[in-house]
């Protein structure tokens, strides 16, 4: 298992590296750019995300040279960039080098790589360098997860994430357990009682409550329990109070659930279908096999059939579905919940990051939700062996 895990770990290495370069591929082509949004300000014209995203001329395309037309260099440099035509060319190369533009895109990648990977150690105060760096005395910790700064913002890209996680953290991960405590007894359930009344009730249930959009039942909470047309029992925004830290512990608990009751509840509507019936249509298919009727036959009680035998063969396809549930909830789908509920989380930290074109926490957002995929998967796997130790990857390739 050693080994298997070992070798699980340099792959991510080459698969986080693909992911990077894809996504900085795209971002060469893609329209807009801090350069431009900067010129933009400044001239009072910044435009909409629907029109930058539109519009023409991104800051990595390339511009139109000293040619036919007689263009002057300045102008060639300018005219990459929507609305600079007429500003000073030293300016443009100023901003191009304080967003590292100046650079061949290659360098800017090998470099960015570099920063987000650790280079140099520290062992009991005696530092290793590797190569990459010269060797310097004066750095106390390791020089690991380097995300720079944010384009427009005057913060480190770390402490930013930091100051967004707790948002995520709650709402992916409450909404991670509960929709799978609920969803895998009701499958059990509802695969013993294949075709009776309660499977047929909790179905139609589950399937309305999948088709409801998650963030228009978030409104119908609000306009019902937040102070709306109707009751005003739950806030309407924020993790916590605005007096949490006055509160004594079991106090502040109260608070923070009191916070989360009605974004889970929108977010975890849906979140139970697809695990609940993938578990009931697992354990159907495992119960009508051979080896059940034997168990049976031997004088086994159906609890000693269902969780001895069945449950470890039919919780497999669940537990491979767990990395995209947990990612999934963890960040994507929170966007539109933190919007509505005014919760400053990671998913809503992205989507800004891309409509303002803060390439700087576009890119560390997605090592990092990438990394985090990665290892999960990994963990995901390795549960396999805990629920079925006959699962053996040590004796399959990978």
């Amino acid at each position: 298992m050693g080994a298997y895990i070992l070798r699980r770990l340099l792959l991510m290495i080459p698969t986080l590296v693909g992911i990077m370069a894809i996504n900085f591929v795209i971002i060469q082509f893609a329209p807009g750019g801090p350069v431009e949004r900067v010129i933009a300000q400044l001239q009072g014209t910044d435009v909409s995300a629907t029109a930058r995203i539109s519009g023409g001329g991104g800051d990595f395309g390339g511009g139109a040279g000293v040619g036919e037309t007689g263009a002057t260099a300045g102008d060639a440099i300018t005219s990459k960039y929507r609305g600079a035509q007429g500003l000073d060319p030293d300016f443009i190369r100023e901003l191009e080098a304080q967003f590292g533009f100046d650079k061949p895109p290659l360098e800017r990648f090998v470099n960015l790589l570099l920063d987000y990977t650790c280079r140099d150690f520290r062992i009991e105060g005696v530092q290793l360098n590797l190569g990459f760096t010269e060797l310097d005395l004066q750095l106390p910790w390791a020089t690991c997860f380097n995300f720079g700064e944010s384009y427009f913002r005057d913060i480190k890209i770390i402490d930013l994430i930091a100051e967004k996680l707790p948002v995520s953290i709650s709402l992916g991960l409450w909404m991670t357990l509960i929709s799978y405590l609920v969803s895998i007894p009701l499958g059990i359930r509802k695969a013993v009682a294949d075709g009776s009344r309660f499977d047929i009730w909790t179905s139609g249930v589950i399937i309305v409550a999948y088709a409801i959009p998650g963030f228009l039942f978030a409104v119908l909470l609000i306009v019902l329990f937040a102070g709306g047309s109707f009751l005003d029992i739950f806030p309407l925004r924020g993790l916590v109070s605005d007096n949490w830290e006055s509160l004594s512990w079991p106090e502040r608990i109260l608070d923070y659930f009191w916070h989360l009751t009605l974004p889970l509840t929108a977010m975890v509507l849906s979140a139970f279908a697809t695990t609940t019936l993938l578990t009931k249509n697992s354990f159907l298919d495992e119960i009508r096999k051979q080896y059940v009727m034997t168990a049976r036959a031997k004088g086994l009680t159906e609890r000693q059939v269902l969780y001895g035998h069945v449950f470890r063969n039919a919780m497999l396809i669940v537990v491979a579905g767990f990395p995209g549930a947990f990612i999934s909830s963890f960040f994507a789908g929170s966007l539109l919940i933190e919007t509505i509920f005014s919760l400053d989380g990671l998913g809503l930290l992205g989507f800004e990051s891309v409509i303002n074109r803060d390439y700087a926490v576009v890119f560390a957002t997605l090592y990092i939700f990438s990394l985090m995929g990665l290892i999960v998967n990994l963990i995901s796997d390795l549960t396999y062996t805990w629920i079925d130790p006959r699962i053996d990857f040590e004796t399959r390739e990978i």
